[in-house]
């Protein structure tokens, strides 16, 4: 199951784009009219984070720095220039530097509900959870049923294991978003479906995922989870087809791996070994930033390229600075593939902990239990792993059969 950032979302959207492009046009505008107010400044600065947001380009980001910059010229310490540095931050995932930031925001306004909303993302990204949750109820609490606070929480109840509640709150903000939202809409509707498919409804996924698309032709997010339905129902030349697409409307490192994936699982090896070259090239670049692929690059030496050292060493890189349960399982994931199956477990087990259900979490407890010496306990996780029929469910499946031979 992929990581999920609730704050940003991608989708490149013709009618977004043109509204977003009439914002920056507008902010410009307000700029030359009132060079000495920081608030056109400000607007510049919002329309370029949500462009970044729409193409993942992090360029956008950049810019925004520029214009944050020029607004604190004009006015130092402005509250709602600081807001938008926190966003940017979170953006460009350095996620230590937008926690500190947005504690400093919150002694200066304990009621404001967006503070609230980059306090949760944060913590949830470092994997601070208990932090995070308390920040979404502070949300709720300010505003009852405000969408972002709905989509944080609906995030935090699948983390802790509660799909069910999960779905019922992406489902209230769904019903909350106006339909000209069109960005929105097709984001939440791809959360629902992730919900459902992270817990073996691939149908329901399916629907979910399709309908997205009918909002948001070649909406990136949805073509790679469509892609995952296509990989479980074992329809490997189609799921290609959409990881594709994906990578060409959005290049970034893990889209890249995930279709050299599909194309191994399709028979087309020699373009799978390219694309593994590329995405271990492309992922080495980007390694010491905190904007990476570190995690995918993880699974990338462990399980394809063998070179366990390397998969420790860049595990413990990301573990040095976050313990979300992604990391906690990369990170155990390494330390299995080196041998070092006690901590392994230590690991892994800090983050099932956290109560989250996920296929190939369930999978990797299952493994290192079993190298570890305990078959009972290999065997119960194998089994969950088995149990939510993800395409993740695979291995732990084939793994089961032979402990029964």
């Amino acid at each position: 199951m992929k990581r999920i950032v609730l704050a940003l979302f991608t989708a490149v959207a013709p009618l977004a784009v043109a509204q977003n492009a009439q914002s920056i046009a507008a902010a410009t505008q307000a700029i030359t009219d009132k060079p000495a107010d920081y608030a056109g400044y400000n607007l510049l600065a919002t329309a370029l984070v949500r462009r970044a947001q729409e193409t993942s380009d992090g360029s956008f980001y950049m810019q925004a720095e520029d214009a944050v910059k020029k607004s604190l010229e004009l006015a130092p310490n402005n509250f709602d220039t600081g807001k938008i540095q926190v966003s940017i931050l979170l953006g460009e995932h350095e996620y230590p530097a937008a926690l500190e930031a947005a504690k400093a925001l919150n002694k200066r306004a304990l009621d404001d509900v967006m503070v609230y909303g980059m306090l949760t993302d944060a913590n949830v990204e470092l994997g601070n959870y208990k932090n995070a949750e308390i920040a979404a109820q502070w949300m709720l609490n300010l505003r009852h049923g405000n969408l972002p606070a709905l989509t944080r929480a609906a995030h935090l109840r699948e983390l802790f294991g509660e799909t069910e509640g999960a779905y019922q709150l992406m489902d209230m903000a769904y019903q909350s978003t106006a339909p000209t939202d069109t960005a929105e809409r097709a984001w939440i509707l791809t959360q629902m479906g992730h919900i459902r498919l992270a817990s073996g409804n691939t149908g329901a996924a399916e629907k979910l995922f399709q309908q997205a698309l009918t909002l948001l032709p070649n909406y990136p997010s949805a073509l790679g989870n469509l892609a995952q339905v296509r990989i479980t129902q074992k329809r490997y030349a189609e799921a290609v087809v959409l990881l594709q697409q994906r990578y060409q409307r959005v290049p970034h490192s893990e889209n890249l791996y995930d279709l050299a994936e599909a194309l191994q699982l399709a028979g087309r090896d020699s373009e799978a070994k390219q694309a593994f070259a590329d995405f271990e090239t492309k992922s080495l670049l980007e390694s010491s930033s905190k904007d990476n692929s570190n995690r995918t690059l993880v699974f990338y030496y462990a399980d394809h390229a063998q070179q366990p050292a390397k998969a420790l060493k860049v595990a413990q890189q990301e573990y040095a600075w976050r313990h979300d349960v992604y990391t906690l399982d990369a990170y155990a994931w390494a330390l299995h593939v080196n041998g070092q199956n006690a901590e392994a477990r230590k690991q892994i087990e800090n983050a099932l902990a956290v109560g989250i259900r996920d296929a190939k979490l369930f999978q990797h407890a299952g493994e290192i239990a079993l190298q570890a010496g305990d078959t009972p306990g290999a065997e119960h996780y194998l089994k969950q792993s088995v149990e939510l029929n993800t395409m993740d469910s695979e291995q732990a499946r084939i793994r089961l059969a032979s402990l029964s031979h």
